[in-house]
């Protein structure tokens, strides 16, 4: 009998964990959370079961219940925190031309994501980015966490040539020293003209032709005898100069239409506006290669302006203004780092080209459909993705369009309503080019062969 009570105490978790089950040297009933009777065992028996209560306690089914609840319970901790550490951002460092760029993302972006986030820092288009890591050029639709890349990563960045926005890749500054605009003079050629003192027999020239022509001529101000001319001057030209200031006195040149005003160095508080404003019978103004960041209100009150050249300066977008300008027909604003263009563009009905290539726009407003005069566009080196609907249906007169180094492609322009037609009329332009070409030159016939 004994032998058998020794097999329940070794064997005691199969035997006790059970609902019920049987005692073999009694017949006795074992149940969960019940003690035994132990009417009919002998005293050896009964000594051998106190041995066995006193080793082990059978378990409740409440007991095992809030066991499994505590399991349960760690188990969901544990996702959780699982689930925080994936969805927490990760730093990594990004090289790039010199540059070392840190980026704050989340491990489960991909990598066409940190291309994107990369885009506005670089001025790379994600498909002209090529990203290493340990020696690996990482695919677009892995994530980091898949391509290995961790907390504290360095990656490389390798951009194609040509597929940029704006002016270029953003470049690590080289540490020179300036060059005043004196000591540039130096270097000019000896035959380069010398600062010039304006006599009478100039200025009365200036009276008769209208044109006072100062390029080049290494001044930091506009002479007082500019202000002389009066009505008679219809041309001011002082490009290529170290111009600081553009006075309130330019009103008293209230007949000149043209003016050019270029590759000064001009500020924003250099150019007094409110003169510039009420010169009525303007046409053209030329501010490119200055430091220009914006453009005043003002700038609409030039309502006779045909042409507006304000590229190569540091522009981030146009005035609602520019609406007012009905006559303008010639836009140029390339080389800037305009972010947007206002929907009152479309206002401008008499524009015939826009030059906003080498910007930063991601999209155009739906407006450019209203400009049914327009025969040019140049957006190229920007990271356009899309053009507006209305484009080629409702601008029947559009023959160029230029969208090098942007994310369009042709599947895209074949999407659109009107894409046939601009096309055909595209082709028939440069054939018609083709044939002049061909017709205007002596033509050879064995050119060819050699």
């Amino acid at each position: 009998m004994v032998p058998n009570v020794i097999l329940a105490v070794s064997d005691r978790w199969n035997l006790f964990g059970a609902v019920g089950g049987v005692f073999p040297a009694s017949s006795a009933v074992l149940k969960s959370g019940t003690e035994l009777s132990t009417a009919k065992l002998t005293q050896t028996q009964q000594h051998y079961l106190e041995t066995v209560e006193l080793d082990f306690k059978v378990p409740s089914i409440q007991s095992m219940e809030e066991q499994k609840g505590k399991s349960n319970l760690g188990r969901e901790e544990k996702m959780s925190k699982e689930d925080g550490e994936s969805s927490v951002d990760i730093n990594i460092t990004v090289k790039f031309c010199g540059r070392s760029i840190p980026i704050s993302i989340s491990k489960d972006s991909t990598i066409k994501d940190l291309k994107s986030h990369l885009q506005p820092l670089t001025d790379v288009l994600p498909r002209g980015q090529k990203l290493i890591f340990k020696g690996k050029l990482l695919v677009d639709a892995m994530t980091l966490k898949e391509s290995e890349v961790m907390n504290g990563a360095k990656l490389m960045l390798m951009a194609s040539k040509g597929l940029h926005q704006g002016g270029g890749p953003i470049l690590k500054e080289a540490q020179t020293k300036p060059i005043s605009r004196t000591k540039e003079a130096e270097y000019k050629r000896s035959d380069a003209r010398p600062e010039i003192i304006v006599d009478k027999s100039r200025l009365e020239r200036w009276k008769v032709t209208g044109v006072i022509a100062l390029a080049d001529c290494n001044l930091k101000a506009i002479p007082d005898e500019v202000w002389n001319c009066g009505s008679s001057a219809r041309v001011l030209d002082v490009n290529n100069n170290s111009i600081q200031n553009v006075p309130n006195r330019i009103s008293c040149l209230n007949s000149i239409q043209k003016l050019f005003l270029n590759a000064n160095g001009i500020s924003d508080e250099a150019i007094q506006w409110e003169g510039l404003a009420s010169l009525k019978y303007l046409t053209v103004l030329s501010i490119t290669q200055n430091q220009l960041t914006t453009l005043p209100p003002a700038l609409g009150s030039l309502t006779s302006l045909r042409q507006l050249h304000v590229s190569n300066n540091k522009l981030t977008t146009l005035p609602n203004e520019i609406g007012l300008l009905t006559e303008l027909e010639v836009l140029k604003a390339n080389n800037n780092r305009i972010t947007t263009i206002p929907a009152c563009i479309g206002e401008c009905g008499s524009l015939v080209e826009v030059d906003l290539s080498a910007n930063l726009l991601p999209e155009l407003p739906d407006t450019f459909g209203n400009l049914h005069n327009l025969k040019a566009l140049h957006l190229s080196n920007n990271g356009l993705k899309s053009l507006p609907c209305t484009l080629f249906k409702h601008c029947l007169q559009l023959v160029t369009l230029d969208l090098h180094n942007t994310e369009i492609t042709m599947d895209v322009l074949r999407q659109f309503e009107g894409w046939e037609d601009f096309d055909e009329r595209r082709r028939s332009k440069h054939q018609k080019q083709l044939d002049f070409r061909v017709n205007s030159a002596a033509f050879d016939e064995g050119a060819d062969k050699n």
